[in-house]
């Protein structure tokens, strides 16, 4: 009886895993109609003549978009996945108790569209102990539309994404960015340090926000690496899923597994992943 205990518990595994990933399958258009819909709504809060005159008036219009966008997505991605809880805060971060989670990011770059740029998207990440497993990132003003599930690819809309091939990281277009606003000192020491060892490292360095929306370039390979010091989980799980799901290599900045749990992040293409890590992993 014995001989056969590990290839039941093999197969067991297996069926679990493959339901799984036919449920989470089932779920996508779901998920694309609720984000779709709260773009709509965002899009028509958008302007690029923006009247913003403090830090008040950014923080109340930030709040605005919050709410708009929650009220198009809650119910949907609550009725669509029922066991799965919420996530309030979307600058948390850290490990989730074990189980599933909707990580939502209501409007993912809102400090853009607050001053009238077009970098902003809405996201949502299904995490299932710990480990992101659906995420789609939908960008209302071109209707683009990025969807991956573990296992079974990245895509934008039916077309499958693949990361950059390069294999020089002289050659790379590489990206970082600020986590949220109000970071701490250390982080900002860090970020700065990054920023001048890869400008010797790499063609072409851009620095901006959101996370998200040069995570899906990566995917896309349009750009070739993106690192981020300290940990914001819905600035970081859709991309991460995408990223990995297209190929390329997800870890911290000194090559370990990453997960909720790592103090910074690294995404890659595959062959210039040894490089960035060569890079980073001297910032302390």
């Amino acid at each position: 009886m014995k001989a056969h205990s590990e290839p039941m518990t093999d197969n067991a595994t297996r069926r679990d895993r493959s339901t799984a990933s036919a449920e989470d399958e089932s779920l996508l258009p779901a998920v694309v109609a609720a984000l779709t819909a709260a773009g709509k709504r965002l899009v028509d809060r958008f302007s690029t003549a923006p009247r913003l005159e403090s830090r008040a008036d950014v923080l109340a219009a930030l709040g605005a978009n919050d709410v708009v966008s929650l009220e198009a997505l809650r119910e949907p991605l609550s009725r669509a996945r029922p066991e799965a809880r919420w996530v309030e805060d979307e600058l948390e971060c850290g490990p989730l108790p074990q189980g599933e989670w909707w990580v939502v990011d209501t409007v993912e770059g809102n400090i853009n569209h607050v001053h009238g740029m077009t970098d902003w998207s809405v996201t949502a990440t299904l995490v299932r102990d710990n480990e992101p497993v659906l995420a789609v990132v939908h960008l209302p003003l071109t209707g683009d539309t990025y969807t991956a599930r573990k296992g079974a690819g990245a895509y934008l809309g039916t077309r499958r994404l693949q990361a950059s091939t390069k294999s020089e990281l002289d050659a790379a277009f590489v990206g970082t960015g600020q986590a949220r606003p109000d970071e701490d000192k250390e982080t900002h020491r860090r970020i700065g340090e990054s920023v001048t060892a890869m400008l010797g490292s790499a063609l072409v360095l851009r620095v901006s926000v959101p996370a998200t929306l040069q995570l899906i370039q990566v995917a896309a390979g349009r750009m070739d690496v993106f690192w981020q010091y300290s940990q914001v989980r819905s600035g970081l799980a859709a991309g991460a899923l995408l990223v990995a799901e297209a190929g390329g290599a997800v870890t911290d900045t000194r090559g370990n597994p990453w997960s909720f749990a790592s103090e910074d992040f690294l995404a890659a293409a595959p062959q210039l992943h040894a490089g960035a890590v060569n890079v980073l992993s001297t910032i302390r």
